[in-house]
């Protein structure tokens, strides 16, 4: 096979058209949201528009979690969301990180319970390697920025 027929990884299948690209990414930013998004919309103070739901152990959360967010394991979500949450405030919802699939349960749990829901990316472990903000049950507390997944002393990625 001559080099002019080797069609290398990435191309091996076409890229989408521009227009089902479009949607496609569309879709995915009504589905998702970025810890440093969900930051900088809590860094207002005032009302976000949604609430940050940690679907986590009680266990996990007492490792730490992010400032003002209700604790509701996944497992839970049908017999105590109604109690907690108001269907009409989108819900924002975390799990440990990227290798954890919680969040994306609890997304559907709520989801399927009728509320708007969105997945924040990276979870509880980019939180803390942005270097947000955290609460624990002794107080707040901050870690260093991962250079590896934040830009160190900028106010945001410029992304």
């Amino acid at each position: 096979m001559s080099s002019s027929t080797v069609v290398n990884p990435v191309l091996r299948v076409a890229p989408a058209a521009p227009a089902a690209a479009a949607a496609h990414f569309r879709a995915s930013l009504a589905f998702h949201a970025d810890v440093s998004d969900v930051a900088a919309a809590l860094a207002t103070g005032g009302d976000p528009g949604f609430v940050v739901l940690d679907s986590r152990s009680t266990e996990s959360w007492d490792q730490g979690h992010v400032p003002g967010a209700v604790h509701l394991p996944t497992a839970l979500i049908p017999a105590q969301a109604e109690d907690l949450l108001d269907k009409s405030v989108p819900v924002v919802t975390y799990c440990w990180g990227p290798g954890c699939n919680g969040a994306t349960r609890a997304a559907l749990a709520l989801a399927e319970l009728g509320y708007q829901v969105k997945e924040m990316l990276g979870g509880f472990e980019y939180w803390v390697r942005e270097g947000f903000e955290f609460e624990t049950w002794e107080g707040r507390e901050r870690g260093a920025t991962d250079s590896l997944t934040a830009p160190v002393g900028a106010a945001d990625c410029g992304c």
